[in-house]
């Protein structure tokens, strides 16, 4: 296989690397990672709409929307359903803030988050539950794989509020004049 014909594969940020500006569309319109720089991003990664586990995860996510906003964060999930199953999602549960449509799987590789798995017996690929913590400045801060949903996002929670506090902490940089 020459050059030319060699298949494209994304670099899976990893935590302390910047995370590659990628557009998506979304419940609220074109999302653009790099439209949200100076906020932190917490982007979860989440099988399928009006599942039990999902719903739940999502659910947690949303009661906890305003500690989230307050520690400066943005909350964001993803899966592979269409606009309109999250659409639809998003209303029935009162979900505060936007869900990305991943039907052609691009962020679920730039994330590596669809694994083989086993459904009744048989094996399929599917979302790995996953969350990472996008930083202010765009770093991948903190990642969780295989989620598991109880205290999860209580978990997230506590992380943003730390990288809060760092960011806070962190002296501010001064140039001469």
């Amino acid at each position: 296989m020459s050059k030319s014909e060699q298949i494209e594969v994304p670099v899976i940020p990893t935590v302390g690397q910047r995370v590659p500006d990628f557009v998506a569309p979304s419940t609220a319109g074109e999302f653009r990672l790099g439209d949200h720089r100076g906020v932190a991003v917490v982007l979860y990664f989440y099988p399928k709409d009006n599942t039990p586990g999902c719903t739940d995860e999502s659910l947690q996510f949303r009661d906890r929307q305003e500690a989230f906003t307050a520690a400066g964060a943005l909350i964001v999930g993803c899966s592979r359903d269409s606009l309109k199953s999250h659409t639809n999602f998003q209303t029935k549960f009162e979900l505060p803030f936007a869900l990305l449509s991943d039907t052609e799987e691009a962020l679920c590789g730039l994330f590596d988050v669809v694994k083989a798995k086993t459904m009744y017996g048989k094996p399929v690929r599917g979302i790995e539950r996953s969350t990472f913590l996008i930083d202010r400045s765009g770093q991948l801060a903190r990642e969780w794989r295989k989620v598991k949903v109880a205290g999860h996002a209580d978990e997230v929670l506590a992380a943003v509020q730390a990288l809060s506090l760092i960011h806070i902490s962190e002296p501010t940089r001064r140039t001469p004049i």
